[in-house]
């Protein structure tokens, strides 16, 4: 057999597959979206503005609603600019108040967390985003697989810049006692409460996971495939 003949099989076999509607998913693969019963973690990191030097201010945790993130339904997220209500200067120039500047970067954390469970994994977070009306603020969807005391972390990031789906994969560490975390990060300056609608926001919907059952019948039909693929080398 020579090499045009090896290179048509190939093609004609990933011909085969996509017409098929197959994708080949890592066995270990989870699949996991948007779920009020789940991204219930909320944890904000504050920064100086770059023209201030960016330097990290503090981090703490706060609630999911104290983010500005806030759910329609059981499977639909909202994400705004985060506000302060203090008017402080530390917050705001010169103090807080409508037309006020936002003198810190705020980066709002919003995030489901496991702790043993998705250790060891292949995860795949997945969602839709259905608008994105933000005018000076950033979202990422990310996978963060931390250290068991938090000094340290690895994952995988997507910066979600227009409606569509997304998928954001990485492969855990299989340690039961480091922290799993999938979730939104939301990014930028801190605005007036009565300025926040005109900054706009960010709408993301979940995806369907498939059932295991799905992945099986997957399985099933990427097995047949081959069969069928090999019946048919054999026969040429």
């Amino acid at each position: 057999m020579n090499a045009r003949s090896v290179s048509i099989k190939n093609i004609s076999l990933s011909c085969l597959l996509v017409t098929a509607g197959i994708f080949i998913t890592p066995a270990r693969a989870v699949e996991v979206t948007v779920d009020i019963n789940t991204l219930t973690n909320g944890y904000v990191n504050v920064f100086e503005l770059p023209s201030n030097g960016g330097a990290y201010v503090f981090g703490s945790s706060w609630g999911v609603a104290d983010l500005c993130a806030s759910f329609s339904d059981a499977a639909t997220i909202t994400l705004a600019p985060n506000s302060i209500g203090d008017p402080a200067s530390f917050w705001y120039t010169p103090e807080g108040g409508p037309g006020a500047t936002g003198n810190k970067i705020i980066e709002a954390n919003v995030y489901a967390q496991s702790d043993g469970p998705l250790a060891g994994v292949d995860l795949n977070f997945i969602g839709t985003v259905v608008s994105n009306s933000f005018t000076g603020h950033t979202v990422t969807a990310f996978i963060r697989d931390f250290a068991p005391d938090y000094s340290s972390f690895v994952g995988q990031t997507q910066v979600l810049n227009s409606a569509g789906d997304f998928s954001v994969y990485f492969a855990t560490t299989a340690d039961p006692t480091r922290h799993i975390q999938y979730g939104f990060s939301t990014v930028g300056a801190d605005v007036w409460i009565t300025d926040a609608a005109a900054a706009g926001t960010m709408v993301i919907t979940a995806t369907a996971v498939p059932e295991p059952s799905t992945y099986s019948l997957i399985g099933a039909g990427l097995t047949g495939a081959f069969v069928m693929f090999a019946r048919r080398r054999r026969q040429a």
